[in-house]
């Protein structure tokens, strides 16, 4: 028997189960997925959303998916809405609506009826290392328009009433290059939305399904309270900011992109409008991305610990133009969209430096600089496909050096692929993969370092593609901290290193070849004469800067035992 109970207590616990539900979730598709990029570097999230689709809460890896979950609730519910039943699931990766980033990010949903009441949904969105296309693992920097970068799934029903469309896995099989992967991966994330679903009639037959609805609401009051009270506590202002995109690819570039920032008591203002028309290159981002990007960089400003749901989000107000390289529309390519998405965070973040130094860093690498290497194994002659985004330099901020070797905004909490797996499953050798220590990001407060990794071909050849942004519009510093370095990618080929470039897409490496793929600094932080002489000595003696560096940038001399002197340039 069933019961509803409305103390404050009881809501409180069964607000705590819901977000106990999102991480279960998660787990559960990073154990039972097949792709290292979803299993090891965590290109994935989870969530649960009340019956109109608002976010109570999200297990997240990727902070770029902040928003899409919702997005793809809504579209399920304003093509189904009375057409949903128990057992149904639907999928979609439309990137122009419920899908929100590009083809290769499928997202499943799950409506959960408990005694004949819609009460929820469970979500999630993952990466699929094949979704079909021109280019084996589907994104490319050379697609010009949608339909060459891989199937696209409407907001389909995989399973109706309980019954699977097995048409529709007809259909996906023959379509994607890695079947097995990308067909393992959905039924990692079908397993997901069923644990969701099972949580959730446990606590509606525990606590009575109204006590649940409450709760959700409760979660989303609280969200919202929360964020308010923290925009409350900036200063109210109107804060702008620019930057440039290097390149679409196709000709197109340097961009010049830009944002204007409004803060009231009530509201967080974000005026996109005036950037540049969508273009020819699969740089382009979509509404959801633009979305999506707002929120992560509103939660670090105003409350980072706080819970991720939709009532935390009601103070956002976006304004924006259609068919921008922010709000792409059909039949925009957007498979490289990372390489505009980011810049909306960044560009909000830049503008807000001045008023939230105590949280906020200078520049960071930005790009994703994700990669793919293809080909055929040099031991099964089976297809092989490693997809990985790269770590770089973080900015320093006003109390502590920039951190180094990470992911940028977009993909927070994810890991790189472990050397010891790439080595295993595809037909490359790590021959390096270290710190990129460029001197870059000088300041009081020192900008973190990048990665440089080699990957030496041991097969007969593989297919590399690769987008690297930021490669001719650096990493900003802050306060007099100097500006952070590029991101490059070099190939060693044909027995010559050839010149570093952004974006290389389908080239061929033989065995023996090498691809070096370098991500940049961080942006430093205040004048780097201002740097404790002992940091300086310390930093030449781990081997983040020169001797020389450390005299001419930061006027100190070190000694062959790592002491210092002052040069005329401190003394002045």
């Amino acid at each position: 028997m069933t019961r509803t109970v409305t103390d404050l207590f009881t809501l409180e616990i069964v607000k705590d189960k819901l977000i106990a539900i999102s991480d279960e979730m998660f787990y559960a598709l990073q154990r039972t997925s097949k792709s290292p990029i979803i299993y090891e570097v965590l290109d994935y999230a989870t969530g649960l959303t009340n019956a109109q689709g608002d976010l109570l809460t999200q297990g997240n890896g990727i902070t770029g998916f902040l928003g899409n979950l919702t997005f793809a609730v809504k579209d399920t519910l304003e093509k189904f809405r009375d057409n949903l039943h128990p057992g149904d699931l639907i999928m979609t990766n439309t990137p122009y609506s419920g899908g929100g980033s590009h083809l290769s990010d499928v997202a499943l949903v799950m409506p959960i009826f408990y005694e004949g009441q819609l009460v929820a949904f469970s979500a999630n969105k993952a990466h699929w290392t094949e979704i079909g296309g021109m280019a084996p693992g589907s994104w490319t920097p050379l697609a010009t328009e949608i339909y060459q970068e891989g199937l696209q799934l409407p907001c389909i029903k995989l399973f109706d009433r309980g019954v699977l469309n097995q048409a529709l896995v007809d259909i996906i099989e023959v379509n994607v290059r890695t079947p097995d992967l990308s067909i393992g991966d959905m039924w990692a994330q079908v397993s997901a939305l069923r644990t969701g679903e099972k949580r959730i009639k446990e606590i509606c037959h525990k606590y009575g399904a109204q006590t649940v609805l409450d709760s959700m609401n409760r979660l989303l009051d609280q969200g919202e309270e929360i964020a308010r009270a923290a925009l409350r506590k900036m200063p109210n202002g109107v804060y702008e900011a620019e930057d440039w995109i290097d390149d679409d690819g196709m000709g197109s570039g340097p961009l010049r992109v830009h944002v204007k920032v409004e803060i009231t008591d009530d509201e967080f203002i974000c005026d996109f409008r005036g950037n540049p028309p969508q273009v020819q290159g699969p740089i382009n981002s979509t509404y959801t991305g633009l979305v999506s990007a707002i929120r992560t960089v509103f939660v670090a400003v105003t409350n980072p610990a706080q819970s991720i749901n939709d009532g935390a989000f009601r103070p956002i107000r976006v304004l924006t133009d259609r068919k921008t390289i922010f709000t792409a529309e059909r039949p925009a390519p957007v498979s490289i969209y990372w390489e505009s998405n980011e810049y909306v965070s960044e560009l909000i973040w830049k503008a807000l430096m001045p008023i939230a130094a105590d949280k906020l860093t200078a520049g960071h690498f930005l790009s994703v600089c994700s990669l793919i290497i293809s080909g055929n194994h040099p031991e099964t002659d089976e297809l092989f496909l490693l997809v990985e985004p790269s770590a770089g330099g973080w900015g320093a901020g006003m109390a502590q050096d920039g951190q180094s070797g990470q992911f940028c905004i977009g993909d927070g909490e994810t890991y790189v692929i472990p050397i010891e797996v790439a080595e295993a499953r595809y037909g490359i050798i790590v021959d390096q993969f270290a710190l990129n220590t460029d001197g870059g990001g000088a300041g009081e407060r020192r900008g973190g370092s990048g990665l440089i990794r080699d990957y030496r071909v041991v097969g007969d050849e593989v297919q590399v593609s690769a987008s690297f942004g930021r490669h001719q519009f650096v990493p900003w510093g802050a306060n007099g901290g100097h500006s952070g370095t590029r991101n490059a990618i070099q190939l060693f080929k044909d027995g010559v290193w050839h010149e570093p470039t952004g974006k290389v897409g389908g080239i061929t490496l033989k065995k023996g070849d090498i691809a070096r793929f370098i991500t940049g600094s961080g942006g430093g932080y205040g004048d780097p004469l201002q740097r404790e002489p002992q940091r300086v000595a310390d930093d030449v003696k781990n081997g983040y800067i020169t001797r020389e560096e450390a005299e001419r940038t930061y006027g100190v001399r070190v000694t062959d035992d790592y002491g210092y002197e002052l040069t005329a340039m401190r003394q002045a």
